[in-house]
Parts: structure tokens; C-alpha cells; sequence
């Protein structure tokens, strides 16, 4: 049976089409991944917060699946509406679901806290008003944001088709601050976290591999995963 050892229920954008194979690409043995989608084509403010209503009923249907935690994965998604929102409908999921409820943005500020970074460089392929609800999230949060870049991209569908490659080069100018976030579940970012990092100078954090790391972290799976990263070290 998959899942022997824990189960992960995630919900994401529909037009994600990243997350889920990053993260199974990853996955310790015996864990596995259950997945339901919640609306969602085009990336800004709006249609951000209008996704979040559908948020509760995504993550029910995995409690079907007895999973032993529901990861809300969107980064933008679940930031859009502030820190203090962020906690209070993670709190109230949690209680709603009886499991543990984790947003990607909770897991990144947990794992930039776990590296003791305060000084940022963020690069993100979003649109100029999600930047600024981005820098307004991490900045309430007790982070310096030295510099953010966002790609323009407001089609989720062709965020993901980023390559790694293209991403590396539009990130490999951000060195600024103590640490790089390479933000945006729909984003491929496995491939090049170790080479940016030795080519950089600084940890790499990224929303994926933050999800994950936290996602086992909360289930009580420990095991260090090689190839991604500092935080896997830390």
C-alpha cells in the first residue's frame, strides 16, 4: 500500500502542473502524495483571494484518504491575504480537519528561520502586485527584503513552463542578503538549488522544497534528503 509509512494531502492551484512531481520526485520511502486541485488559471490578487473560498472543500476530500497532513501549496495563495490571515485560516483548517494544517508560506518562513537568514533576495516569476504583497508578507515576519524580481508572468500554466535553466540565469544575479527565496510552488527549482548555492555563495530556499521539508518535519519523518539544498543541513 503507498503511503505505509505517512501520507501527505496537498492542495494546489489547478493550473499547477510542478508541485506534485517535484515533490513526489523527492518523497522518502513509504510516503506518498494525494493531491486536490482548487480554481485557480491566472496569478494576481484577485484571483488569489477568490481561490483561497475553495480551499476548505479541496482539502476535505483528502481527509478520505487518511492522510496525516494537508499541505495548502501556494505560495502567493496563501500570503496574498497577509501574516496574521494566514495564521488564523491555518489555525482554524487545523482545527476543521483534526490534522495538520501547513501553508507554503509558513514552511518558508520556517525554513528561513532554521538557516537564521534575515537579509533576503527574492526572485519570483509574478506580476508587480504580487511582488509587493510578497515583500510586505516576509518583511512582517521579521525578514529584510533586499531586493525582489519577478518574471511578469501572470499565466500560471506558463509559469511552469520555466525551465530550470532560465530560471538559474535570472536567479544567479541575486546574491544580495544572507539568503536567496526562490518563490512560486509552480516553479522548477530541485534541478539547480545545489548549483546555486555553491555559485552564489549563500543557502537557497525555495517554496517546494520548503513545503516538503516542513510537510516531513511535521509528520515526524526526519531523514535528511541529499541534492537539495542547505536546508536539508541545517
Amino acid at each position: 500500500m503507498h503511503g505505509w509509512r505517512k501520507r501527505i494531502g496537498l492542495i494546489v492551484p489547478s493550473s499547477n502542473t510542478t508541485m506534485e512531481c517535484e515533490l513526489w520526485s523527492a518523497l522518502p520511502q513509504g510516503i506518498s502524495l494525494h493531491t486536490a486541485r482548487m480554481p485557480l488559471k491566472e496569478v494576481n490578487a484577485g484571483a488569489l483571494e477568490d481561490m483561497d473560498g475553495s480551499s476548505m472543500n479541496a482539502a476535505t476530500s483528502l481527509i478520505d484518504a487518511e492522510v496525516d497532513c494537508i499541505l495548502f501549496g501556494c505560495t502567493s495563495g496563501s500570503l496574498i491575504k497577509g501574516k496574521d490571515y494566514n495564521t488564523r485560516r491555518s489555525e482554524e483548517m487545523e482545527k476543521e480537519l483534526k490534522v495538520p494544517f501547513i501553508t507554503t508560506s509558513t514552511a518558508v518562513v520556517e525554513a528561513l528561520k532554521s538557516l537564521s537568514a534575515k537579509e533576503l533576495s527574492v526572485v519570483t516569476p509574478y506580476i508587480d502586485e504580487v511582488n509587493e504583497r510578497e515583500k510586505e508578507f516576509l518583511e512582517s515576519c521579521g525578514f529584510l527584503v533586499r531586493s525582489i524580481m519577478g518574471m511578469g508572468i501572470e499565466k500560471n500554466k506558463e509559469i511552469g513552463k520555466v525551465t530550470p535553466q532560465e530560471l538559474y540565469r535570472f536567479a544567479s544575479d541575486s546574491g544580495e542578503g544572507d539568503c536567496l527565496f526562490i518563490s512560486c510552488t509552480n516553479l522548477r527549482t530541485f534541478e539547480i538549488i545545489e548549483v546555486l548555492e555553491r555559485d552564489i555563495g549563500i543557502p537557497v530556499v525555495t517554496s517546494n522544497q520548503a513545503s516538503l521539508w516542513l510537510s516531513l518535519n511535521r509528520m515526524g519523518i526526519k531523514e535528511r534528503l541529499e541534492g537539495l539544498g542547505s536546508l536539508w543541513r541545517a
